[in-house]
């Protein structure tokens, strides 16, 4: 359940940002359907949830950690630049060791934003965009 709050606070926050660029882009998160024209940049975004820990002995501690991934597609022919810049944003956008709660779950960016290698493919070039999380809970 807390690997969904954690991807529901950090595509929000994508999705909030996205709106406010001179040209707002779509971000497509998880298991949503989208048919983009050709030509446009637009975000996807994952949450790539890793085991979940405990580290008591009782069993009341729950430690959950993973990866939250922006891929930005752009068309292709046009080299790393756009998607280059939305890197530098989005690096800005989830900084290093920021808190973010929904209810009593708070989630932690535990990585720097880190630039994947570029991927072509046909029409478009995409770049991807990724950080490792962490959030504690106790019951």
């Amino acid at each position: 359940m807390s690997h969904a709050i954690i991807a529901s606070i950090y595509e929000a926050r994508l999705i909030a940002w996205a709106k406010t660029l001179p040209t707002p882009l779509k971000v497509v998160v998880e298991n949503e359907a989208y048919d983009p024209a050709d030509g446009i940049t637009y975000l996807q975004a994952f949450t790539l949830p890793a085991d979940t820990a405990s580290n008591t002995l009782g069993g009341d501690h729950r430690m959950f950690t993973g990866v939250f991934q922006v891929n930005i597609v752009t068309p292709s022919g046009k080299f790393r630049g756009a998607a280059g810049a939305l890197v530098d944003q989005i690096t800005a956008l989830f900084p290093l060791y920021e808190r973010n709660k929904k209810g009593s779950l708070t989630v932690m960016t535990l990585t720097p934003v880190d630039p994947g290698p570029g991927i072509a493919d046909g029409t478009t070039f995409t770049v991807s965009a990724s950080f490792q999380y962490r959030a504690d809970t106790v019951n």
